[in-house]
This record gives structure tokens, C-alpha cells and sequence, in this order.
């Protein structure tokens, strides 16, 4: 019997949503039910989505169905068994279609694998205690600042979950876990934190919990990798004539050499200084022109002698007038 990835089959994460998993329901349900689509293959595909649907919007099945494990174990020619200690017997059905669509979600539509595992709902017994079996993997996201990646932080997260009770059944959960994100932490990096995911049933472990890092937008600076940038505003004449500037960075305050003739858009390398790691990131100042309004005649005066000391100075090269 080969095992049923009904993750895959709805086009949906493991870590979906109720939500998540009616949407896309719906949305296949519109492109095979019989009665609508021309693929010769509507109908088998029409029943798929069904089981899918019915065991990942039921609560019960889909944290039973998820103890199972990862896809990846049952290939390769392996055969699927359901795992000892499993009772099927546990599971009742409803009649009738699935979310109100019609079309499916029958009985009689259901796969062997659906059956070995869920049975017809004839029985009525409850189920025993579960088998040991580690608790899933449970995926989140975490939102920080670039300061906050480079000095550290701790946020409170708050974690929704399905778990089995004593006697077999889920029942949703709410947990709150205090969190330490070290320095360091780049765009994109997964966390994980070991024994913080799904709780395991019987004497298994608990899963574990796995943090992607996303940075918040920030005018002030980005990071690439380990590499900060920040924007370093200058004014026209420490632009053209260089020398050192002072400017606080996350480093702490630095004095940097601006090169003369500098333009804006041009990267200044400070080597060392962006995310700390055992090989840390760059710096890189990318220059700016900050350009100061004329209030007085004297200041509107400057400016008109600046405008005749370059004559022939176009910024806006093959502009015609």
C-alpha cells in the first residue's frame, strides 16, 4: 500500500492553517469536480482532494495523520504500514460532502491507505492510549530589526497546536515560549530549537521548533548576509573635499576618511563591522547628499556663486534644454 502525502495533494504546508486548507480545497474542488472540469482524471482527482480534505480539516485525523511522520520514509519502495498500537476504530465520519462542496467526501470514496488507517467509521469504540512517537517539527516566523540581530533580543511568541490527549484525541492548544535570539542572526536563517516544537505522545520526545529570521524594513540601514549597509549623509563640501566625518553606527561611534570627489551611491567599506559572527560582516556607508536649504540672502548668494565657480557642470548629462 503506498503511503498518501495529503499535504501534497492540497498544494499546502504542513504547518497550513484550518484556513489555509479550505481555501485550497475549495479551489481544486472548482477545478475537477466531474461536473465542471474536462480532464479525463477529474473524477480520481476529485476523490484525492476529498480524502486530503477530509482528514487535514478534521483536527483528530490530522494530528493523527501527522504522527505518522514525514513523507520521505514511506518512499523509495517501501511499502506504508500503519504503525503498531494504531486503532482505526477511533474515527467517526460525517455524511454528505466536504465543506459544504459537492461531490465528495463519501465513504466509499475513500483509499486503502484512508482505510487502513481511519477505517469505514463502523466502530464507535475510543481509541487507547497512542503509541510513543515523537512529537512534528513546528515552523514559525520572527520579525527583527537589524539593531536587535546585532546586540541580540527576546521576544514572547505566541504558538497555536494540535496535540493528543491521554485517550487519543486532539485537542487544540495555546502556548506562550519565551524566546532568546542570538547575535548574529542574518535574513532567511532558520532557528532551531531543540524539544520546543509539537509535544510527542506516549514516552516520545517533543518536536522541534524552527525559526526563520526576517528583517523588519528600515530606512536607517539593511543587511545582505552578514553585510550592514547604512546610509551616511554628507554635505556638498565634504562630498567634494573629503576628510574625516564622525557617525554613530551599530558598532558604536566610528570616524571614517571620506574620499574626495565622492558621489552619491558610493560604498565606503568599514571591514569587520556589519553582524558579529566567529567571521564577522562588513560595514558599508553608502554616500548621500544632504543639501541645505538657502534662508538668507548671504546663503542664496553662496549658492548663485557656487552655480558660476562651475559653468559648465551638468548633472543631467544629454538632457536638452
Amino acid at each position: 500500500m503506498d503511503y498518501k502525502d495529503y499535504y501534497k495533494i492540497l498544494g499546502v504546508a504542513k504547518d497550513a492553517t484550518p484556513d489555509d486548507i479550505k481555501k485550497a480545497y475549495r479551489r481544486l474542488a472548482r477545478k475537477y469536480h466531474p461536473d465542471i472540469s474536462k480532464e479525463p482524471d477529474a473524477a480520481a482527482r476529485m476523490a484525492e482532494v476529498n480524502e486530503a480534505n477530509t482528514v487535514l480539516s478534521d483536527p483528530e485525523k490530522r494530528a493523527a495523520y501527522d504522527q505518522l511522520g514525514d513523507a520521505s520514509q514511506f518512499q523509495g519502495g517501501a511499502g506504508f504500514q500503519p504503525p503498531p498500537g494504531w486503532d482505526e476504530g477511533s474515527f467517526h465520519f460525517r455524511s454528505g460532502g466536504t465543506d459544504g462542496m459537492p461531490g465528495g467526501g463519501q465513504a466509499g470514496d475513500f483509499s486503502s491507505f484512508f482505510e487502513d488507517l481511519f477505517g469505514r467509521g463502523q466502530q464507535a469504540r475510543r481509541r487507547g492510549p497512542p503509541p510513543d512517537a515523537r512529537g512534528q517539527d513546528q515552523h514559525a516566523s520572527i520579525e527583527l530589526t537589524v539593531p536587535e540581530s546585532y546586540s541580540g533580543a527576546t521576544r514572547v511568541l505566541q504558538l497555536r497546536g494540535v496535540e493528543l490527549n491521554a485517550e487519543g484525541h486532539a485537542v487544540e492548544t495555546n502556548r506562550e515560549l519565551h524566546v532568546t535570539i542570538p547575535k548574529g542572526v542574518y535574513e532567511g536563517q532558520m532557528i532551531r530549537l531543540a524539544g520546543k516544537g509539537q509535544p510527542g505522545t506516549g514516552k516520545g520526545a517533543a518536536g522541534d521548533l524552527l525559526l526563520q529570521v526576517h528583517f523588519a524594513p528600515d530606512a536607517r540601514w539593511h543587511a545582505e548576509g552578514k553585510d550592514v549597509y547604512q546610509q551616511l549623509p554628507l554635505t556638498a563640501w565634504e562630498a567634494a573635499l573629503g576628510g574625516p566625518v564622525k557617525l554613530d553606527t551599530l558598532a558604536g561611534a566610528l570616524e571614517i576618511n571620506v574620499p574626495a570627489g565622492s558621489q552619491p551611491g558610493r560604498k565606503l567599506r568599514v571591514k569587520g563591522r556589519g553582524l558579529p559572527a566567529r567571521e564577522p560582516g562588513d560595514l558599508y556607508l553608502v554616500v548621500q547628499l544632504a543639501v541645505p536649504a538657502p534662508v538668507t540672502e548671504e546663503q542664496r548668494a553662496a549658492y548663485a556663486a557656487l552655480a558660476k565657480t562651475f559653468p559648465n557642470f551638468n548633472p543631467r548629462p544629454g538632457a536638452t534644454a
